[in-house]
Protein backbone atom coordinates (compact mmCIF):
# COMPACT_ATOMS: atom_id res chain seq x y z
CA UNK A 1 0.00 0.00 0.00
CA UNK A 2 1.73 3.80 -1.10
CA UNK A 3 0.60 6.22 1.48
CA UNK A 4 -0.35 9.54 -0.31
CA UNK A 5 1.88 12.51 -0.02
CA UNK A 6 -1.10 14.48 0.72
CA UNK A 7 -1.83 12.56 3.73
CA UNK A 8 1.75 12.62 4.59
CA UNK A 9 1.81 16.69 3.83
CA UNK A 10 -1.21 16.94 6.75
CA UNK A 11 0.93 14.53 8.99
CA UNK A 12 4.26 16.88 9.34
CA UNK A 13 2.36 20.13 9.04
CA UNK A 14 0.49 19.27 12.01
CA UNK A 15 3.44 18.20 14.14
CA UNK A 16 5.24 21.46 12.43
CA UNK A 17 2.14 23.35 13.69
CA UNK A 18 1.90 21.39 17.18
CA UNK A 19 5.93 22.25 17.72
CA UNK A 20 6.85 18.37 17.43
CA UNK A 21 9.39 19.54 15.09
CA UNK A 22 11.39 22.85 16.77
CA UNK A 23 11.83 25.39 14.54
CA UNK A 24 15.32 25.70 12.68
CA UNK A 25 15.28 22.00 13.47
CA UNK A 26 16.33 19.63 10.00
CA UNK A 27 13.92 17.17 8.56
CA UNK A 28 15.59 14.34 6.67
CA UNK A 29 13.36 12.02 4.46
CA UNK A 30 15.08 9.14 6.71
CA UNK A 31 13.87 10.24 9.51
CA UNK A 32 10.60 11.01 8.27
CA UNK A 33 9.95 8.56 6.87
CA UNK A 34 10.71 5.57 9.50
CA UNK A 35 8.83 8.00 11.73
CA UNK A 36 5.34 7.78 9.48
CA UNK A 37 5.91 4.34 8.07
CA UNK A 38 6.07 5.32 4.72
CA UNK A 39 8.88 5.61 1.50
CA UNK A 40 10.80 8.31 1.11
CA UNK A 41 9.33 9.53 -2.19
CA UNK A 42 5.92 10.61 -0.88
CA UNK A 43 8.05 12.43 2.23
CA UNK A 44 9.85 13.93 -0.66
CA UNK A 45 7.27 15.54 -2.21
CA UNK A 46 5.60 16.85 0.97
CA UNK A 47 8.74 18.27 1.87
CA UNK A 48 8.55 20.50 -1.54
CA UNK A 49 4.52 21.51 -0.98
CA UNK A 50 5.56 22.18 2.85
CA UNK A 51 8.34 24.08 1.53
CA UNK A 52 6.03 26.19 -1.23
CA UNK A 53 3.73 26.60 1.72
CA UNK A 54 6.39 28.78 4.02
CA UNK A 55 6.60 25.75 6.45
CA UNK A 56 9.93 24.14 5.22
CA UNK A 57 12.77 25.94 3.71
CA UNK A 58 15.94 24.26 2.07
CA UNK A 59 19.76 24.99 3.44
CA UNK A 60 22.99 24.18 1.42
CA UNK A 61 23.97 21.96 3.28
CA UNK A 62 21.83 20.91 5.47
CA UNK A 63 18.57 20.02 3.54
CA UNK A 64 15.24 20.12 4.24
CA UNK A 65 14.42 22.20 7.91
CA UNK A 66 11.44 23.65 9.71
CA UNK A 67 11.12 27.18 8.70
CA UNK A 68 12.29 30.38 11.51
CA UNK A 69 9.91 32.94 10.76
CA UNK A 70 10.32 36.57 11.92
CA UNK A 71 8.31 38.29 14.16
CA UNK A 72 7.73 40.72 10.94
CA UNK A 73 6.19 37.75 8.61
CA UNK A 74 4.16 36.76 11.91
CA UNK A 75 2.67 40.14 12.13
CA UNK A 76 2.21 40.38 8.07
CA UNK A 77 -0.17 37.03 8.78
CA UNK A 78 -2.80 38.26 10.65
CA UNK A 79 -2.92 41.62 8.49
CA UNK A 80 -3.53 39.35 5.87
CA UNK A 81 -6.24 37.35 7.40
CA UNK A 82 -7.68 40.78 8.88
CA UNK A 83 -7.94 41.45 4.81
CA UNK A 84 -8.96 38.00 3.93
CA UNK A 85 -11.79 36.84 6.48
CA UNK A 86 -13.79 40.15 5.47
CA UNK A 87 -13.53 38.97 1.97
CA UNK A 88 -14.81 35.29 2.67
CA UNK A 89 -17.79 36.88 4.70
CA UNK A 90 -18.76 39.12 1.78
CA UNK A 91 -18.67 36.17 -0.82
CA UNK A 92 -19.99 33.61 1.39
CA UNK A 93 -23.27 36.25 1.95
CA UNK A 94 -23.18 35.99 -2.19
CA UNK A 95 -22.60 32.33 -2.80
CA UNK A 96 -23.58 30.62 0.03
CA UNK A 97 -25.73 27.43 -0.02
CA UNK A 98 -28.78 26.31 2.44
CA UNK A 99 -26.20 23.93 3.35
CA UNK A 100 -24.05 26.00 3.95
CA UNK A 101 -26.29 28.26 6.35
CA UNK A 102 -27.25 25.61 8.15
CA UNK A 103 -24.06 24.24 9.28
CA UNK A 104 -23.29 27.40 10.45
CA UNK A 105 -26.39 28.54 12.26
CA UNK A 106 -25.67 25.13 13.98
CA UNK A 107 -22.33 26.05 14.97
CA UNK A 108 -23.54 29.39 16.67
CA UNK A 109 -26.47 27.39 18.39
CA UNK A 110 -23.43 25.35 19.83
CA UNK A 111 -21.23 28.03 20.44
CA UNK A 112 -24.04 29.95 22.31
CA UNK A 113 -25.51 27.03 24.34
CA UNK A 114 -21.71 26.26 25.57
CA UNK A 115 -20.89 29.86 26.81
CA UNK A 116 -24.63 29.91 28.53
CA UNK A 117 -23.30 26.91 30.72
CA UNK A 118 -20.03 28.03 31.37
CA UNK A 119 -18.55 24.77 29.22
CA UNK A 120 -15.63 26.64 27.64
CA UNK A 121 -13.64 23.63 26.61
CA UNK A 122 -15.08 23.18 23.22
CA UNK A 123 -15.40 26.89 22.38
CA UNK A 124 -12.42 27.21 20.41
CA UNK A 125 -12.42 23.92 18.28
CA UNK A 126 -15.98 25.29 17.60
CA UNK A 127 -15.06 28.70 16.42
CA UNK A 128 -11.96 26.99 14.15
CA UNK A 129 -14.74 25.07 12.89
CA UNK A 130 -17.21 28.27 12.10
CA UNK A 131 -13.85 30.70 10.09
CA UNK A 132 -13.56 27.16 7.81
CA UNK A 133 -17.24 26.69 7.75
CA UNK A 134 -17.64 30.31 6.22
CA UNK A 135 -14.49 30.44 4.16
CA UNK A 136 -16.09 27.29 2.54
CA UNK A 137 -18.94 29.44 1.88
CA UNK A 138 -17.38 31.80 -0.34
CA UNK A 139 -17.12 29.28 -3.31
CA UNK A 140 -13.77 30.99 -3.76
CA UNK A 141 -10.95 28.13 -3.91
CA UNK A 142 -8.47 30.21 -4.33
CA UNK A 143 -9.39 31.85 -1.00
CA UNK A 144 -10.67 29.18 1.08
CA UNK A 145 -7.06 27.51 0.47
CA UNK A 146 -5.29 30.46 1.34
CA UNK A 147 -7.54 30.99 4.52
CA UNK A 148 -6.31 27.49 5.49
CA UNK A 149 -3.17 27.85 5.00
CA UNK A 150 -3.60 31.05 6.92
CA UNK A 151 -5.03 29.37 9.65
CA UNK A 152 -2.40 27.21 9.64
CA UNK A 153 0.56 28.86 9.92
CA UNK A 154 -1.43 31.37 12.62
CA UNK A 155 -1.84 28.16 14.85
CA UNK A 156 2.01 27.72 14.90
CA UNK A 157 3.35 31.42 15.70
CA UNK A 158 0.90 32.20 17.71
CA UNK A 159 -0.51 31.16 21.56
CA UNK A 160 -4.65 32.54 21.38
CA UNK A 161 -5.94 33.92 24.92
CA UNK A 162 -9.39 32.53 25.18
CA UNK A 163 -11.98 35.68 25.25
CA UNK A 164 -12.50 37.53 28.65
CA UNK A 165 -16.28 37.74 27.14
CA UNK A 166 -17.13 34.52 25.09
CA UNK A 167 -20.75 35.41 24.52
CA UNK A 168 -19.84 38.32 23.31
CA UNK A 169 -17.45 36.75 20.20
CA UNK A 170 -20.37 34.40 19.59
CA UNK A 171 -22.88 37.11 18.94
CA UNK A 172 -20.59 38.45 16.72
CA UNK A 173 -20.52 35.28 14.89
CA UNK A 174 -24.18 34.90 14.73
CA UNK A 175 -24.47 38.45 13.36
CA UNK A 176 -22.20 37.21 10.88
CA UNK A 177 -24.42 34.47 9.90
CA UNK A 178 -27.32 36.72 9.86
CA UNK A 179 -25.90 38.96 7.03
CA UNK A 180 -24.69 35.94 5.04
CA UNK A 181 -28.16 34.80 4.91
CA UNK A 182 -29.65 38.14 3.75
CA UNK A 183 -26.92 38.12 1.17
CA UNK A 184 -25.40 41.41 2.74
CA UNK A 185 -22.24 41.31 1.66
CA UNK A 186 -20.65 44.85 2.70
CA UNK A 187 -22.70 44.52 6.41
CA UNK A 188 -21.10 41.22 6.14
CA UNK A 189 -17.71 42.55 5.49
CA UNK A 190 -17.92 44.73 8.25
CA UNK A 191 -18.95 42.44 10.73
CA UNK A 192 -16.36 40.03 9.75
CA UNK A 193 -13.82 43.07 9.80
CA UNK A 194 -14.70 44.11 13.45
CA UNK A 195 -15.15 40.42 14.80
CA UNK A 196 -11.28 40.11 13.43
CA UNK A 197 -9.42 43.09 14.89
CA UNK A 198 -11.01 42.13 18.00
CA UNK A 199 -10.06 38.74 17.49
CA UNK A 200 -6.33 39.57 16.65
CA UNK A 201 -6.22 41.46 19.75
CA UNK A 202 -5.96 37.62 21.78
CA UNK A 203 -3.14 36.36 20.06
CA UNK A 204 0.60 36.23 21.56
CA UNK A 205 3.65 35.02 19.41
CA UNK A 206 5.10 32.35 20.52
CA UNK A 207 8.55 32.19 22.03
CA UNK A 208 10.51 28.88 20.03
CA UNK A 209 12.62 26.47 22.11
CA UNK A 210 15.69 26.01 21.07
CA UNK A 211 17.82 23.43 19.72
CA UNK A 212 15.54 22.12 16.99
CA UNK A 213 14.92 18.84 18.39
CA UNK A 214 12.16 16.38 17.75
CA UNK A 215 8.99 15.72 20.54
CA UNK A 216 7.21 12.40 20.60
CA UNK A 217 4.57 13.07 17.52
CA UNK A 218 0.87 12.52 18.16
CA UNK A 219 0.11 12.45 14.71
CA UNK A 220 -0.19 8.98 12.85
CA UNK A 221 -0.72 8.75 9.22
CA UNK A 222 -4.13 7.13 8.63
CA UNK A 223 -3.32 4.10 6.08
CA UNK A 224 -6.90 2.86 6.01
CA UNK A 225 -8.70 2.63 2.41
CA UNK A 226 -5.50 4.95 1.53
CA UNK A 227 -4.43 3.89 -2.02
CA UNK A 228 -3.08 5.21 -5.07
Amino acid sequence: MRIPAQSVCTAIRDDIVAGVYERGGRLTEELLARRYGVSRVPVREALRTLEAEGFVVTRRHAGACVAEPTEREAADLLEIRMLLEPMGAARAAQRRTEAHLKVLRGLVRLGQERCRRGQSEDLRSLGSWFHETLAQASGSPGLITLLTQLRHKIAWMYAVESPARPAESWAEHGAIVDAVARGDAERARALATLHAERATAAHRLRVPRAGGRVRTSQHAVNTVGRQV
